[in-house]
């Protein structure tokens, strides 16, 4: 079976160092840790069940369990991080979009609040709520169940990222968060209701905030991100932490 890898080796050389098995690292050797990310990779472009991992990947049980235990110790979070380098905060954008929740990540014997699983018009689903920059490079982002509203997660999101100005659309015209990103001196650029005080909104700039929903069809590629699979938040939090930061180095 031909497999089709997508790592380039100016993009290895980035993501090497922030993972773990380097010389002097406790524990096993990193040797494979490419193959492996490669691995992990593959499974989120295709959405494949973790059993069909092709043979040049190794075992896939294997795989599974060790993409578990990075996940537990935060090696997909701080890897996003570190590939998060350089930030452009001219202006910061905020918005949400509601994948499918199959159902085997609906599997889980706990509440669906602890597992952001939720009922909306598309049936079960997972609301990512996802802040990026200038660029529409991703910056953060936090999970809750589809039917969640938008300004629920917002000022989490932007806390104390030092952008001059916050990009959002009607869904987020509430007074707190207004007054949230005043005290963190940038500006509001998010329409109002047509019921609420009509405050001024540079909609010069307003425009700018398609490249928030770029980021989002970007991630949609990855049909594990289109639809979430996984059981646990911090499994799919793991999934979008490794493919945003592949966006951010390819």
């Amino acid at each position: 079976m031909s497999v089709r890898l997508v790592l380039g080796d100016s993009q290895w050389v980035r993501m090497a160092p922030h993972l773990p098995g380097k010389v002097g690292d406790p524990g096993r050797s990193g040797a494979d840790n490419r193959l492996f990310v490669e691995a992990v990779l593959w499974l989120a472009r295709t959405g494949s069940p973790w059993r069909d991992l092709p043979e040049i990947f190794g075992n896939w049980n294997s795989v599974f369990v060790r993409f578990s235990r990075w996940s537990k110790d935060g090696v997909w979070d701080r890897l996003f991080v570190a590939m998060a380098d350089d930030p452009d905060f001219e202006y910061i954008m905020i918005d949400s979009t509601i994948v499918r929740s199959h159902q085997h990540a609906a599997g889980k014997k706990r509440g669906s609040e602890a597992r952001a699983i939720g009922r909306s018009r598309g049936g079960l689903t997972t609301k990512i709520h996802a802040v990026v920059d200038a660029l529409g490079n991703p910056l953060r982002f936090i999970l809750s169940p589809g039917q969640a509203s938008d300004y629920t997660q917002a000022e989490a999101l932007i806390t104390d990222l030092p952008a001059e100005s916050v990009l959002g659309d009607k869904g987020y015209d509430s007074k707190a968060f207004r007054d949230a990103i005043a005290l963190q001196d940038a500006v509001a650029v998010i329409p109002p209701r047509k019921t609420s005080p009509q405050v001024a909104c540079d909609f010069a700039l307003y425009c700018e905030r398609n490249l928030v929903e770029r980021f989002f069809l970007k991630i949609k590629h990855f049909r594990r991100i289109a639809t979430r699979y996984e059981q646990t938040p911090r499994a799919f939090m793991s999934m979008l932490a490794l493919v945003s930061a592949f966006i951010w180095i390819k």
